[in-house]
């Protein structure tokens, strides 16, 4: 726990799921320095231009004045709830695109005293408010999904709304501030300030902005396994959405067939072509689709539809992992596990999603395991499960599968 001091107040804030040893606070430079420009601490008017570099230095206002904060305001990407939880008194719209940030803001805004309905938690899943007068951004690391959100509220917008985006310098690219000048309008940047810079952009109800481009589908070639031939759809944020990934291809070349009946997981489903594979491989079976981020059980879902028969039985879940799996109710785990939350290199993600499945899994049942040699897997499964054996690898990558033994 660690925390946040603002012009609303000190605020203890966590991280989701809450983890005493985890040294990573739930709250970074950009998110401070966004509340400060609100309350009119920094003076901050901005460099214009838009298309300039965004490392060129901004220029500070000669007067701080404190944003307007009475009318409807929207929090896009906030990572743990911070910028939610400090605003919590003006019954901000918080719209996320991960359920951890979710579950993260709705603990943290608990904490620090305010009613479960002082804020809107809202996904990329649900309609953006009709109106909104003050929009603020947090940058992500997508600037596909930057992209889809920014196109999500621009019909919300208008002359009056003040929009302000923040992210650390490392965050903020020309590319990032092209796509505020093009959806949103007129842009400039303001200095940085403890690596941390903000945006702000001037909304322009004139400008033809169009639909957004996500989501987006291909087909996969011949050389993908099992998952050859397949449509695989996905929306703006999702893991390797211009192409598959090199990990999800290896395993797709080994999955495992012949489990009809079985109830398979995708775990860290992404874009589903892992569990979509399995269902048509095998389309007596049912397949549980589970990602922390919505755009990717969207993907998921969409996916699953473009090619699974209509008789195969599907779950679409948004969740931390498989701590909402009932113990002993699962047949098969795929897992890609990923290796980084939010910008963070960390193993526990993986060693989450590894224990999780050990709990999930029936007597009997297999967790099969797609990741980097170097991540030494392995180690993990065999602390986990007494067991671990290499279903195939080549120079970069390993396939393992670990059995749940009776005990």
């Amino acid at each position: 726990m660690n925390r946040l001091i603002t012009s609303w107040g000190a605020y203890d804030l966590t991280r989701f799921p809450e983890d005493p040893r985890d040294p990573l606070r739930a709250w970074s430079a950009a998110d401070a320095y966004l509340l400060r420009h609100l309350a009119g601490e920094t003076g901050e008017t901005g460099r214009a231009g838009g298309t300039s570099e965004a490392g060129d230095a901004g220029e500070a206002g000669a007067e701080a004045r404190p944003v307007d904060l009475s009318g409807t305001v929207a929090v896009v990407g906030d990572r743990w709830g911070a910028l939610t939880t400090a605003l919590a008194e003006h019954g901000p719209t918080m719209i996320t695109d991960s359920f951890l940030a979710r579950e993260a803001a709705r603990a943290n805004v608990a904490r620090a005293g305010f009613a479960p309905d002082a804020v809107r938690l809202a996904t990329t899943d649900d309609a953006p408010p009709s109106r909104i007068d003050v929009l603020l951004v947090r940058v992500p690391k997508s600037l596909a999904l930057l992209e889809d959100q920014l196109h999500r509220v621009a019909p919300a917008l208008h002359a009056g709304t003040v929009v302000v985006g923040t992210g650390m310098v490392t965050e903020i690219h020309t590319s990032t501030l092209d796509l505020f000048e093009r959806i949103i309008g007129p842009t400039r940047t303001s200095l940085a300030r403890q690596k941390a810079r903000l945006i702000f952009s001037t909304p322009d109800p004139e400008r033809a902005v169009g639909p957004s481009p996500w989501p987006r589908s291909y087909v996969l070639d011949a050389d993908s396994g099992a998952g050859s031939g397949l449509t695989v759809v996905n929306h703006a944020g999702v893991f390797c959405a211009e192409r598959l990934d090199i990990g999800t291809r290896f395993l797709l070349r080994h999955l495992p067939t012949g489990k009809s009946g079985a109830h398979i997981v995708d775990l860290g489903c992404g874009n589903g072509v892992l569990g979509t594979a399995a269902a048509v491989a095998d389309p007596g079976a049912t397949v549980t689709f589970i990602d922390e981020s919505y755009p990717a059980v969207a993907s998921a879902e969409a996916t699953f539809r473009a090619n699974a028969a209509d008789s195969t039985k599907a779950e679409f879940v948004a969740g931390d992992a498989l701590a909402a799996v009932p113990a002993g109710s699962v047949d098969l785990v795929l897992n890609n596990p990923p290796f980084h939350s939010h910008q963070a290199t960390s193993g526990a993600t993986a060693w989450r999603m590894f224990s999780g499945a050990r709990a999930a899994l029936r007597p009997g049942g297999e967790l099969w395991v797609v990741g980097n040699r170097h991540l030494q897997y392995h180690v993990k499964l065999r602390k986990l499960f007494g067991n671990s054996q290499v279903v195939a690898s080549d120079p970069k990558f390993v396939v393992l599968r670990a059995v749940k033994r009776n005990r």
